[in-house]
């Protein structure tokens, strides 16, 4: 038995986009809606899919709902760490909060949005956080306008949910929300379903992914999205390298100029066109200690 990943675009509209009862557990679980807040039933709305890069074919994949009492819920799956997520999630919350009120409308029909993203990498990093001595962000967090002096949660209409699924713990899942994040994570692993899942939403989701349960077309469908998810995540690692790269570089002059040591155009051009972290890396260390910049670019054969 194989099962297929959750988190691939295909799956996931198969799984949430289709099946009410799975997505409705999959928010009660990631809200924590218990008791007389439970939602207990779901309308689907239209859907959007934006580029994910421009010039890329993947999409963000977003499932919006209601419920009985008229609160919309944007849900999507982030495979990676794009500039500007958190402010996309922003104003695609907003924008889902204003959209739906005419020009003559009152504002009392504004009804609450709640925008939810399951994330394939850490918005907050706990080493991020603790280099800043902040409060290190769990695995699901939720977010609200409260009033800073009394922590008054007064402003609700939009409210965010981060679940970073690369903080799931080792531990057994404990928790409805734990038990989704371990699924997203480790379905594709998995040969049988574990007989510690509980029936229900998350058994039913995991059933949906087995791929015997495919047709041909659907069987490709799924590998052409992750053919698709492998070409951006290339992409971007690409870019983030060359970043990286340009940033030892400007170290590289940086420790050169600080020793007033100058730097001919070629040595410079050498340096800033240079993309190999490890050379950049042996560079950067020669940089402290050379007397000319042409001896921290010299091959290993003419180092004194």
């Amino acid at each position: 038995m194989a099962f297929a990943d959750l988190k691939n675009d295909f799956v996931f509209r198969r799984i949430f986009a289709t099946h009410p009862d799975i997505l409705r557990g999959l928010l009660n679980d990631l809200l924590d809606r218990r008791g007389e807040e439970t939602i207990v039933s779901i309308e689907y709305l239209p859907s959007e899919q934006l580029p994910l890069v421009l010039g890329a074919k993947l999409s963000i994949l977003d499932v919006r709902c209601k419920d009985q009492a008229g609160t919309t819920f944007v849900v999507e799956m982030q495979l990676i760490h794009v500039p500007g997520f958190i402010n996309r999630v922003v104003y695609n919350a907003c924008k889902s909060y204003v959209s739906p009120l005419k020009a003559s409308d009152k504002y009392t029909k504004l009804m609450d949005v709640i925008a939810i993203s399951i994330c394939d990498f850490e918005l907050w990093p706990d080493a991020q956080q603790d280099q800043q001595q902040l409060p290190r962000v769990p695995m699901l967090s939720r977010w609200n306008m409260t009033e800073r002096t009394s922590g008054s949660p007064g402003l609700l209409q939009v409210q965010y949910a981060f679940l970073e699924l690369p903080k799931l713990p080792e531990r057994k899942p404990d928790t409805g929300a734990s038990q989704w994040a371990w699924l997203f994570v480790n379905a594709p692993h998995l040969k049988a379903v574990p007989a510690e899942l509980p029936p229900g939403p998350h058994r039913e989701a995991l059933a949906l992914a087995n791929k015997a349960t495919f047709t041909d077309e659907e069987l490709d469908a799924y590998e052409k999205v992750n053919a698709e998810i492998q070409q951006v995540q290339e992409l971007v690692e690409a870019k983030w390298a060359e970043g990286e790269a340009a940033g030892q570089a400007r170290a590289i002059l940086a420790f050169l100029t600080a020793r007033g040591i100058s730097v001919s155009a070629a040595v410079r051009a050498q340096i800033t066109a240079c993309k190999n972290a490890q050379t950049l890396d042996r560079w950067i260390v020669r940089a402290t200690t050379a007397s000319s910049a042409e001896e921290v670019t010299a091959p290993p054969s003419e180092q004194r």
